[in-house]
């Protein structure tokens, strides 16, 4: 149980830098580990009600291999893997310890 003076003397050992090499190790893999996913069901019909009056050719080409590939899933896999390293990227040491700093003071 994590108790005010626990929290005090973690202030100040980061502060002093004597917790700084455990925290960075502890925000170097928070960002190895984080994953992309999207909430909800994104059906074909849904792309479609999505897109609809859009008649660009990047949305043509896209609801054809939609229909090819028979749904979504594929696409919504591919394109969290590529945002992936671009998620990794922009989660910066300050960022992260930031939101664990939030996280301690929630």
């Amino acid at each position: 149980m994590w108790s005010e003076t626990t929290d005090r003397w973690l202030e100040f050992a980061i502060a002093v830098g004597y917790m700084g090499s455990t925290m960075n190790r502890l925000v170097a893999y928070l960002r190895e580990h984080v994953f992309v996913d999207f909430q909800g069901d994104l059906t074909l019909e849904k792309v479609r009600e999505l897109l609809a009056g859009d008649d660009s050719r990047d949305a043509k080409v896209l609801l054809a291999r939609l229909t090819r590939d028979a749904g979504t899933n594929d696409m919504m896999v591919a394109l969290a893997d590529c945002l992936l390293e671009v998620v990794q990227r922009a989660l910066s040491d300050d960022v992260l310890k930031e939101q664990l700093r939030a996280y301690n003071e929630a």
